[in-house]
Parts: structure tokens; C-alpha cells; sequence
């Protein structure tokens, strides 16, 4: 069993997974401000809540888009389980063939979520992953990594939207019972609901375009339930994918017992 630490700007993902099943998956605020006891407290005591013996974990890995915390979380990792995680970075085998300009600026969120993908679904593939940015990643059909697109996160426009127009306030990201909002509220919620998802749909149509022909379409990340069940285009939602991803990414580092 591995500990895997997926770190984004908004939140930490946490999970207790091998070979055959996910034991558990938790999430713990993004702070810059906590130290490594802190951190490493936090970890016990979800795997206390979630009846894991930490001595059952043999090792660890971690994603990261906060550099900052890198070197905490490795410490916290350390105090809570007694071994030094793998980090996602270069000097690290992923297997994945990247095609971007500059390799080493791929976010390694989009690598591990990229690895997972291949090793699980079909080619070309558009991954997309919904947290604080929403990050879009095009595979094509000989499994190299293209590139891609940033776009606003969902909560990250909402919050751009409330906090520039004196009378508009914050939601609750829920759909309004009709597209056409008849209401402020329900016109801030179709906007948030529908326009992303017709977002998605958009993007979806114009990367195969380019492509010139269809693709495997897979959502993660913590906002993707929200967004993919109103979007017309079949996409397959996989909140696990990127802690798979990072288990896959350990075993490639890891020499077998």
C-alpha cells in the first residue's frame, strides 16, 4: 500500500491505494502557513478516521503544483509513515512520450493524469481536470503527449464575477431548474453550470477537429460532477485518475520486491 499526495492551489488530495482497490481518499485545505508537524498530524489522523495502519504503507509519492509546500509535505510524509515519498519531477520515469515545446514546464498534475489516462483508456484522448484552472491535455492516437489549454477554473470565474459587480453575490454551483434564468440567481447558476459545460462541449469539438477524428474523453478533478452531467458530449468521469496515475508512477520507480 502507498501513500499518494496529489498537491493543487486549492486543495490536497490524499490517498491510500495499491494494486487492487483505493482504501481511501481525503482531502485537506492548501496552506502555505502549515508546518510540517502540522501536515504530518492531519495524515495520521485520516488514516486513523479511515482504519489505515500506517505500518501497512510501504511507500509514497507527491504531485505538486505549489513548490513552496514540496519540501513540508515531504517532512510530514516522513513523521507520519516513516518513508521518504518519490516526488513528480524530472528524474522521474513516467513513460510519457511529451511533444510540447518545453517539456520540463508541464505541470505534473497533467503528466500523472496523462499516465493514468493511457493506461487505462483508449487513444487519442482529452483529459480534462477541474480544480482551480480548468486544464485541458490532448493525446493523440500513437500515445504522444501534444499539449493543450488552460481556461479559468469554474469557482475562480465565479468569484472573479461577484467580486468585480457590486450587485451580483455568490452561489451555490447547482443547476437552476431552467436554462433561462428568470431570476438573478438562477441566471448567475445557468451561466456557472451551463456555460462551462458548453465550454467543454466546444473545446471537445474543435480538438477532434484538429485531430480529424474522435477522441476518449475523460473529466477529473473536484468540479467535474458538477459540470459534466449538463455537457452533450459523452465524457467519462474518473475522480480516481490521478491518484491511479501516481500509482502507476511509483511502480515505475520502484524497484519490484
Amino acid at each position: 500500500m502507498i501513500l499518494a499526495l496529489d498537491v493543487g492551489n486549492t486543495n490536497i488530495v490524499i490517498g491510500c491505494l495499491d494494486d487492487e482497490k483505493i482504501y481511501f481518499v481525503g482531502r485537506l485545505a492548501t496552506d502555505r502557513s502549515r508546518t510540517d508537524d502540522e501536515y504530518a498530524i492531519s495524515f495520521k489522523n485520516l488514516m486513523e478516521l479511515n482504519g489505515v495502519d500506517p505500518g501497512r504503507i510501504s511507500g509514497s509519492i507527491i504531485s505538486s503544483v505549489v513548490p513552496p509546500l514540496i519540501q513540508i509535505l515531504e517532512l510530514a510524509v516522513e513523521k507520519a509513515i516513516g518513508c521518504t515519498p518519490l516526488v513528480v519531477g524530472p528524474g522521474l520515469k513516467t513513460g510519457l512520450n511529451i511533444k510540447i515545446d518545453n517539456p520540463a514546464q508541464l505541470g505534473s498534475d497533467l503528466v500523472v493524469d496523462a499516465v493514468a489516462a493511457l493506461h487505462q483508456y483508449q487513444t487519442p484522448l482529452i483529459i480534462f481536470d477541474m480544480g482551480t484552472a480548468t486544464t485541458v491535455s490532448v493525446i493523440d492516437k500513437n500515445k504522444n503527449y501534444l499539449g493543450g489549454m488552460i481556461v479559468p477554473g469554474v469557482k475562480v470565474s465565479q468569484e472573479a464575477l461577484t467580486s468585480r459587480t457590486s450587485q451580483l453575490q455568490s452561489i451555490s454551483l447547482e443547476p437552476p431548474k431552467r436554462i433561462i434564468g428568470t431570476n438573478t440567481i438562477d441566471c448567475m447558476k445557468s451561466g456557472a453550470i451551463y456555460g462551462n459545460a458548453a465550454t467543454l462541449d466546444g473545446i471537445i469539438d474543435r480538438v477532434e477537429e484538429e485531430l480529424g477524428e474522435k477522441a476518449t474523453v475523460i473529466a477529473t478533478g473536484g468540479l467535474s460532477k458538477c459540470i459534466v452531467p449538463y455537457c452533450k458530449r459523452e465524457i467519462i468521469v474518473d475522480d480516481d485518475l490521478l491518484l491511479k496515475g501516481l500509482r502507476l508512477i511509483y511502480q515505475k520507480n520502484t524497484p519490484e520486491k
